[in-house]
């Protein structure tokens, strides 16, 4: 009865912030002025916290879920921000909004190109300027070797929207929720964590050096398991741990060429390595605890 409860609230709570993003995205899209589009998206974003915010209410009101984050203190809503963060469920999504929520600028994900056609809030993301990205396989590369190069062009492009208005870049780095046989399959290094893919939080660097000064490390943590989405709409998650981390970007990492500079790559791998052995070990410790 909660989940179908909580299910019916945010399915209106979704279309009613929905209908009323839709009027500044679509000014949005046929008045190109940027001073102009730059107040849609500051008004977009006012909405879209709102939204948050009712998701926020319902799950007070609804579940008895113990929540234990450090680090919150930390941010600034006047920052520019990557944010990292493990990924076990679509869970994660939810308790970072409700974390990030008036703390710090509005979470931003890099989204398959194809979910811009979803129905009611593809037109959101768009008006919140959600990067929409064209992958292409390795397979597809050798036949068409003009489109490399592309993704690097795509990023950047959506990332010069992202110098008007504070924002939270977000990446999952390991690209999938963790599961023990994708662990297995990968022979992951780490316990608690899939191996890193330095290339989303690459291009972002690469594309906003001059902006982004500061890596919001998210470790997130479920002591009674992963649950699923339908677990935590019916309100069975009990405890979620969540640990915030800020710390200043190197330079060194800013502003390059990921994809044509091996010791840029490297570099990023080597950076990203210390991060994920950081986190797998606070991992470790926020469970057993």
């Amino acid at each position: 009865m909660i989940g179908v409860l909580n299910s019916i609230l945010l399915g209106i709570n979704t279309l009613f912030w929905c209908i009323l993003l839709y009027i500044p995205a679509i000014l949005k899209l046929i008045i190109p002025i940027t001073g102009f589009r730059v107040l849609c998206t500051k008004v977009i974003i006012w909405i879209a916290e709102a939204w948050v915010a009712c998701n926020t209410c319902w799950m007070k009101l609804t579940h008895g879920t113990k929540w234990d984050v450090e680090g919150a203190d930390k941010l600034k809503r006047e920052s520019w921000y990557l944010v990292l963060a493990n990924h076990q469920s679509w869970v994660d999504i939810f308790a970072m909004q409700r974390v990030f929520n008036h703390r710090a600028p509005f979470l931003k994900f890099f989204l398959k190109q194809q979910l811009i056609w979803v129905p009611v809030i593809g037109l959101a993301w768009w008006g919140l300027d959600f990067p929409f990205m064209k992958r292409y396989t390795r397979e597809y590369l050798i036949k068409h070797p003009e489109k490399r190069g592309e993704d690097l062009r795509s990023t950047r492009k959506a990332c010069e929207r992202f110098r008007y208005t504070p924002v939270s870049v977000m990446n999952f780095v390991e690209g999938t929720r963790f599961t023990q046989a994708k662990h297995d399959k990968q022979k992951s290094p780490y316990k608690h964590l899939l191996t890193p893919k330095a290339g989303g939080a690459a291009f972002v660097l690469d594309a906003m050096g001059d902006s982004i000064q500061t890596l919001v490390d998210v470790t997130i943590a479920y002591p009674d398991g992963a649950p699923t989405f339908w677990d935590f709409i019916c309100g069975r998650v009990k405890e979620v741990k969540m640990e915030i981390r800020t710390v200043d970007i190197p330079d060194h990492l800013k502003g390059r060429d990921y994809s044509s500079d091996a010791e840029h790559r490297r570099n990023v791998k080597n950076w990203l390595g210390e991060v994920w052995t950081q986190k797998d070990e606070k991992l470790d410790r926020m469970l057993s605890s």
